[in-house]
């Protein structure tokens, strides 16, 4: 039951959902969604159509669900986050270069004058 939870928790995790609105549209309390999540409450089958209802999903597609699909499906998402996070990176370390060199030419032109 485990990869179920993962499942769930990765399905909730896709639509920008905490635990709290989870549990709150299943009408339980937050432990014990998080107890499905982990896989120590093992999910009996209406609340099991209930979380693939939650999720736009059959149950069928709930448990067939697959995590490789879900990665490839975002992979190139993340290439490009990764691309724009070096991109910034670079930005901010010729920012950094740019702001040591105006530095340096102030206190050149201080010690001159």
């Amino acid at each position: 039951m485990k990869t179920l939870g993962k499942k769930i928790r990765l399905l909730r995790h896709q639509k920008g959902w905490s635990q709290e609105d989870v549990a709150k549209r299943l009408d339980i309390s937050i432990p014990a969604f998080s107890k499905i999540e982990t896989g120590i409450t093992d999910i009996n089958l209406s609340r099991l159509e209930q979380i693939a209802n939650l999720f736009d999903m059959s149950v069928v597609s709930l448990l067939t669900f697959n995590d490789a699909e879900y990665e490839q499906k975002y992979q190139s998402e993340l290439e490009n986050v990764n691309k724009k996070l070096m991109d910034r990176e670079t930005e901010v370390i010729d920012l950094q270069k740019k702001v040591i060199e105006l530095f340096e030419e102030l206190r050149q032109s201080k010690a001159t004058a």
